[in-house]
């Protein structure tokens, strides 16, 4: 079973779109924006939420314009987050952080665009899906980003122990479900 944010799922979707499914043009429209906010907001903390909301629909007009450069033999994603990189890094020269762009993106971008890489994330994010938006979110904040936990406590208005029980049981719900997959 896929789902929607499977490389299978958004590549079929494209290839719809590609061959004038306005329905599914839409659905993969709709599949990118989730995935794209997620991926701007991991990149631009400092960002505001219509920036954020601008990178969105400047990378969704890319697309569109840029679809029929699709190569149908190729991974969707890859193609499509190298849009999304290109727009990220256009947006930070555009910021005056021709610094930030040259560093700390150039750094990731060799080492985040493979498509193991892209599949890993998506496969992280299709197994967070199951948990409840508070375990999702302390998941993502302390183990996935690397904040401490007593700064995410303080965040969230929880104390460090609760915090701890939650993720340890998220990650105990998951290891479940990996082994009830396998």
């Amino acid at each position: 079973m896929t789902t929607a944010y499977s490389e299978e799922a958004l590549k079929a979707l494209m290839l719809l779109a590609l061959d004038g499914d306005e329905a599914a043009y839409r659905r993969l429209l709709t599949a990118l924006r989730v995935l794209l906010v997620g991926y701007y907001s991991r990149r631009m903390a400092a960002a505001t939420k219509a920036d954020m909301e601008d990178l969105v629909q400047e990378t969704l007009l890319a697309l569109h314009s840029r679809r029929s450069t699709y190569d149908r033999k190729r991974p969707f994603t890859a193609w499509f987050f190298s849009i999304a990189r290109y727009k990220l890094i256009d947006h930070h020269r555009g910021r005056g952080g021709r610094r930030l762009t040259e560093t700390e993106l150039g750094e990731e971008i060799e080492s985040d665009f493979s498509e193991d890489t892209l599949t890993a994330r998506m496969d992280v994010e299709r197994l967070l899906d199951g948990l409840s938006p508070k375990q999702r979110e302390l998941i993502r904040q302390v183990k996935l980003e690397g904040q401490s936990v007593a700064d995410t406590a303080n965040r969230t208005g929880q104390s460090e122990s609760a915090v701890k029980v939650s993720i340890h049981r998220a990650l105990k719900a998951l290891g479940e479900r990996l082994r009830g997959a396998s």
